[in-house]
């Protein structure tokens, strides 16, 4: 079973994360929300170490993965949001759409050998 502790500092960040998204971007509060998990992750680590093996300390670390996890997939949907579905790139101003990108260019006709006209 999750101690409350790990319980209640996992429900603390994420509230963290969730205002910090209401008053910035998305990316930027999960960078913030990872940063403090894996402190968290790494407190947990060693109490595992100092108190021994313990189904607690192990479940603990599991939750804390577990949550570590799932703010990644939501970085990850933040980042491809940022590109809405099909946009497509910005197009170099001076292109027009009705020409294509890599259209030939013209040198005029050329004679063959002949450095002058007659």
């Amino acid at each position: 079973m999750i101690s409350e502790r790990v319980m209640d500092a996992i429900a603390q960040i994420e509230a963290h994360r969730q205002g910090m998204t209401r008053e910035s971007n998305v990316a930027a509060a999960c960078n913030e929300a990872l940063r403090r998990l894996h402190e968290l992750l790494d407190d947990e680590r060693k109490r595992l170490q100092s108190a021994g093996p313990g189904a607690e300390h192990a479940e603990d670390i599991h939750a804390v993965t577990a949550e570590i996890e799932r703010v990644k997939r939501l970085t990850g949907a933040a980042g491809k949001g940022a590109m809405s579905g099909h946009a497509r790139p910005q197009r170099p101003k001076g292109m027009r759409p009705d020409q294509p990108h890599n259209r030939p260019r013209t040198k005029g006709r050329r004679t063959m050998g002949r450095t002058s006209g007659r």
